[in-house]
């Protein structure tokens, strides 16, 4: 088949594709992962190379081709013959571009893992996902994987893409080095991996597996990789410290330091540092929604935490922890729930080291805190 040296030539072969699915309607976002399923029948995890969402139609028709996809969010596992003619469909396309195309680089890179030795944990396969909007839940592990891969490599910011229920869609796995592995039955599977010389090293045993393992976003640094869930927003310019945390569907908007814990769900602003063992809620435990946000140029100090957000250019003292319903006495000596403060703007919280009452003061120029030392994050 002779190659695509145009856009015209590529859009034309879109509209081919499109014609021919008929009513098909375009995803808000799709990839084509590898998966690893357990002795049980249980998905295990899922690594996308090349998420994406739909920005055009040419590999998404592409891969609705060659799956059989039409419309909403759905998944498939996919044949060997079937990456097969998503390859073929696509290999025109790579006359246009001096580079490979990504989508069918990983492809072809996906295509190999299919002939090499499979996982020691179970079954290798290639999967696809097509989820119709953004809004809608997730509805199996290969699709979660799909959504969590979007959050870390910065395809969607956190809260772009819902994430519903996603625990519930999720399988407890062990995690080790020599990849993931069902929790059942583990125990006889370590002793045969040692007895053929394997050394095991059991890095937890949880829903979520460690980002780095799938993803490696740029311009950040991560300490500690063991700290930061896949499903993390981590901006460029961030660098989270060996005890700091990051958990899924939340993490940093810019440059941040990260010395403390980003619960889930919540996002920190330009600038901000979350200090030395310094908490934000989240919103898993006991039933909360409330999204908590971390707003430019903010400092969370040593020990310090929040149950409400913070506007721009505000500060948490150390050890002064700030929830909703904490008395504070505002500058001109009205004591109100701290949640009426939530969002606002220049405040500096602190607790009194005489009375013990917390304060929320104006900030004033010429503060000590004059943001991050920007060195340290030239990532």
């Amino acid at each position: 088949m002779p190659g695509y040296t145009t856009l015209e030539q590529i859009n034309a072969a879109s509209d081919e594709l499109e014609a021919a699915l008929g009513d098909w309607q375009r995803p808000a976002a799709y990839g084509m992962g590898v998966a690893t399923k357990g002795p049980s029948g249980d998905i295990l995890d899922v690594w996308y190379p090349q998420p994406n969402l739909a920005t055009n139609a040419f590999v998404p028709a592409a891969l609705a081709t060659a799956t059989g996809y039409r419309s909403g969010t759905e998944t498939f596992e996919m044949t060997a013959e079937q990456v097969d003619q998503f390859i073929e469909i696509c290999a025109p396309a790579e006359s246009y571009a001096a580079v490979p195309h990504p989508n069918l680089a990983a492809a072809r890179v996906m295509r190999s893992m299919l002939d090499a030795e499979p996982p020691l944990g179970g079954e290798r396969l290639v999967v696809a996902s097509f989820i119709g909007s953004l809004d809608d839940a997730p509805i199996n592990p290969i699709d979660s994987y799909l959504r969590l891969h979007l959050l870390s490599t910065r395809l969607v910011a956190p809260h772009g893409v819902s994430v519903e229920g996603i625990f519930g869609k999720l399988t407890n796995v062990v995690w080790t080095n020599l990849g993931p592995f069902e929790v059942e039955g583990f125990e006889l599977k370590r002793g045969q991996l040692r007895a053929m010389g394997h050394n095991v090293v059991v890095n937890g045993v949880d829903k979520f597996p460690r980002m780095l393992d799938y993803v490696t976003p740029s311009g950040v640094r991560i300490a500690d990789g063991g700290r930061v869930r896949l499903g993390a927003h981590l901006a460029e310019g961030t660098t989270v410290m060996h005890n700091g945390f990051c958990n899924f569907n939340a993490g940093t908007l810019g440059t941040s330091m990260v010395e403390g814990r980003i619960s889930a769900g919540v996002v920190v602003g330009d600038g901000s540092d979350v200090g030395g063992g310094a908490s934000i809620m989240g919103t898993l435990s006991g039933g909360g929604t409330e999204v908590i946000s971390v707003g430019k140029d903010c400092l969370i100090g040593a020990q310090g935490g929040i149950g409400i957000s913070l506007g721009d250019n505000c500060i948490v003292a150390a050890g002064c922890y700030v929830t909703a319903g904490t008395l504070v006495t505002t500058p001109d000596g009205t004591v109100v729930k701290a949640k009426e403060l939530s969002g606002h703007d220049g405040l500096m919280y602190i607790q009194n080291s005489q009375t013990g009452a917390v304060e929320a003061r104006a900030r004033k120029s010429g503060s000590s805190w004059q943001g991050l030392n920007q060195d340290l994050h030239k990532n």
